[in-house]
């Protein structure tokens, strides 16, 4: 496969009003829509290549799935070593976060977070670059999400990473709103996906859902500054990420029937919080369901918390996820 040409998001103008016409919608130094339906994205995270320092010990490329749509993927390789005592790897299959409307799988903090976490589980991780909202509306996002996993299906055999993968150990992953993404299709009848391919697992971090009614946590945190998720922030990402004329009550943003083992992480200072709780008192099944709160900390805190107390709680949630995928007996 050859390399991908990874795409730049631009700093957004101030004098682009004379040209686009009025800002219809945005969120404040995030994004900006325009009358004529030009958008601009901030730089706020940089994009990276695909290299590592050879000390972490984890081998990085990217792939072409879909070159017409500019659909990629970052993949990781954990090198194993001769004493290592299995001779395939478990596969995660990665959707970042951004409201549905920006991110990057070659952004720098997914790029640390998920070659750590190869290196933690020993486990092959695939993070789907998919299509941005509003340009691409839901359904083109999970859309996306079932073509990399036909795109896996149909190359299990081409390269060395997949000679590597065991297929019948494949988690799905994300946070925010690709948390989302994962959930719906791990939800989603096999034939869907068009597998062979066994889903062991589903790993929801502060998974994105909404609804017209607010709930406690979105109260509390509406006003506080510091979160990297408002409210008002989060209303913004599902109006233009939505179908047109859809609300928060479409069932893009509502959870589904969970069907596979499930670790769900909660950030306590989330606002997202009681929606990814009732998640899991709605299942009600604990030998299917896991859920780790995690105390003090807030939205994305494992990609952009900067505090203490945010990369101690990151190492504690790279453990669970290490655990989860490795059926650690202390963790089930």
């Amino acid at each position: 496969m050859g390399a991908t040409k990874l795409t730049h998001v631009t700093t957004i103008n101030p004098n682009n009003t004379n040209i686009h016409g009025p800002v219809v919608d945005e969120v404040e130094g995030l994004i900006r829509v325009y009358k004529d339906g030009h958008v601009e994205r901030s730089p706020i995270v940089p994009c990276v290549g695909p290299s590592l320092p050879p000390e972490l010990g984890v081998a990085c490329s990217d792939v072409h799935i879909d070159k017409l749509k500019n659909v990629w993927a970052r993949l990781y390789l954990p090198m194993m070593t001769k004493s290592s005592s299995v001779s395939k790897l478990p596969l995660l299959i990665y959707f970042h976060g951004g409201g549905f409307c920006v991110g990057s799988a070659s952004w720098s903090c997914y790029h640390d977070f998920l070659s750590r976490l190869s290196a933690r589980s020993q486990c092959l991780v695939m993070s789907v670059n998919y299509r941005l909202a509003p340009e691409n509306p839901l359904p083109a996002a999970y859309e996306d999400g079932f073509n990399a996993i036909r795109w896996l299906n149909k190359s299990r055999n081409d390269n060395l990473w997949s000679k590597l993968c065991d297929f019948d150990r494949i988690f799905l992953a994300g946070d925010s709103a690709g948390g989302n993404i994962a959930h719906r299709i791990a939800a989603a009848d096999d034939s869907d996906v068009q597998k062979p391919m066994k889903i062991e697992g589903t790993i929801l971090i502060q998974s994105f859902f909404g609804g017209e009614a607010r709930t406690e946590s979105e109260r509390r945190v509406e006003n506080n500054k510091s979160s990297v998720l408002s409210l008002a922030a989060s209303d913004a990402w599902w109006r233009l990420a939505l179908p047109r004329g859809a609300n928060r009550e479409h069932p893009y943003c509502k959870p589904v029937k969970i069907t596979t083992r499930t670790l769900v992480c909660v950030a306590e200072m989330d606002l997202l919080m009681d929606r990814d709780m009732e998640m899991c008192d709605n299942i009600g099944n604990e030998k299917l369901i896991k859920r780790v709160v995690y105390r003090g900390v807030g939205h994305a805190f494992q990609i952009l918390g900067k505090s203490q107390l945010a990369h101690t709680t990151t190492l504690e949630m790279l453990c669970h996820i290490d655990d989860f995928i490795n059926h650690y007996d202390h963790f089930n």
